[in-house]
């Protein structure tokens, strides 16, 4: 299995890698580190974009679902059967946004593994005959950025782009729903949410190379920016519909 995973995933990811950072300019290893971002993010688009979809979804459910928690809070399976029958009125699939992720695992660890390990010179070893071997790796980025020690500057930023890409899903405004099931408990539970995801990252990215945190921040601001362009789309879809 091991094996499988360094040929389909790690490998081809780490030459990817070193073949960007030998065509730019400077062979900048950060500047590559963001091409194959924008690369990775391009290839997972249709995935990332239905995990919004779903995410952004079910967010805007949540009152009409905590109503049905407390309607039939003692009748399980009738409960469960409105709740599905809510999902499949709305065309929401619970599972819908978790699925996407689930795939994208094994592909997001490989990129871990390569920001990991494959900013060591020894990696290179793993080259295909194609790709130019560099013979080493120069870890400082834009003059003055090692990718290989730990950044809190970085980490922080990484934060602050989380918090936004979290804080996106959350702004619009749930409707009042009567007898929903302690709705200041929600907005209570999405705020921790909001401030827990980014201090999460900044713990996390506070101990990790810099170069596998750029990735992070990188693919967050990506990721929060394909957000902002699909609720603004949808805005506007949703404002011809009522015109």
């Amino acid at each position: 299995m091991t094996q499988f995973f360094t040929t389909i995933l790690y490998q081809p990811l780490l030459n990817l890698l070193i073949f960007l950072y030998n065509i730019v300019p400077g062979h900048d290893l950060g500047a590559a580190i963001i091409l194959l971002t924008v690369l990775i993010k391009l290839v997972l688009y249709p995935l990332s974009r239905q995990s919004i979809k779903s995410q952004k979804a079910l967010q805007d459910l949540q009152p009409k679902v905590e109503a049905l928690k407390k309607q039939y809070k003692d009748d399980k399976e009738k409960m469960a059967k409105e709740m599905m029958a809510l999902y499949k009125a709305e065309k929401v699939n619970p599972l819908s946004s978790c699925l996407p992720l689930l795939i994208q695992l094994p592909f997001l660890f490989a990129v871990y593994q390569v920001f990991r390990t494959g900013l060591d010179s020894s990696s290179l070893g793993l080259l295909y005959p194609f790709i130019q071997n560099p013979g080493q790796l120069n870890a400082i980025s834009f003059g003055f950025l090692d990718l290989t020690k730990v950044n809190l500057v970085l980490a922080g930023l990484t934060g602050l782009a989380q918090f936004w890409q979290t804080k996106m899903l959350m702004t619009k405004k749930q409707p009042a729903v009567t007898g929903a099931k302690d709705e200041n408990m929600m907005a209570m539970m999405n705020k921790q949410m909001l401030y827990f995801m980014p201090v999460f990252t900044v713990i996390i990215g506070a101990s990790l190379p810099a170069g596998l945190v750029l990735y992070w921040l990188v693919m967050t601001v990506l990721t929060a920016l394909q957000q902002l362009l699909m609720f603004k789309k949808n805005k506007k879809q949703e404002a011809v519909a009522k015109s």
